[in-house]
């Protein structure tokens, strides 16, 4: 199924009221990457859902539980990325607001 697929870490991402600027841009730095991970990944698993789809379709025994299975880890992985992309703005406007200019 999916096990060929490896979902990245989610960074780790500064607190930004009490970060420096080179911080928070290693921030960045780390969010982009797991950005493109976090796509690779989902990549990864799109075929397999297609396939566990196609079965499921077919009517092949256990199918639908595996395309969900795979539905479901696929939307994890989005979720993941909306909650890191959403940390991490808010810690760019808590350091905005800690270091006005």
């Amino acid at each position: 199924m999916a096990e060929d697929c490896v979902a990245p870490d989610a960074p780790s991402i500064t607190e930004g009221e009490e970060s420096t600027l080179e911080q928070m841009l290693a921030s960045q730095k780390a969010v982009k990457e797991f950005q493109a991970a976090n796509l690779e990944y989902m990549s990864c698993l799109e075929p397999k859902l297609t396939a566990a789809e196609a079965a499921a379709k077919e009517g092949q025994e256990g199918a639908v539980e595996s395309y969900q299975k795979i539905q479901e880890t696929y939307n994890a992985a989005v979720s993941r990325e909306e909650e890191v992309a959403t940390k991490f703005n808010n810690e760019i406007r808590d350091y905005k607001t800690a270091n006005p200019s």
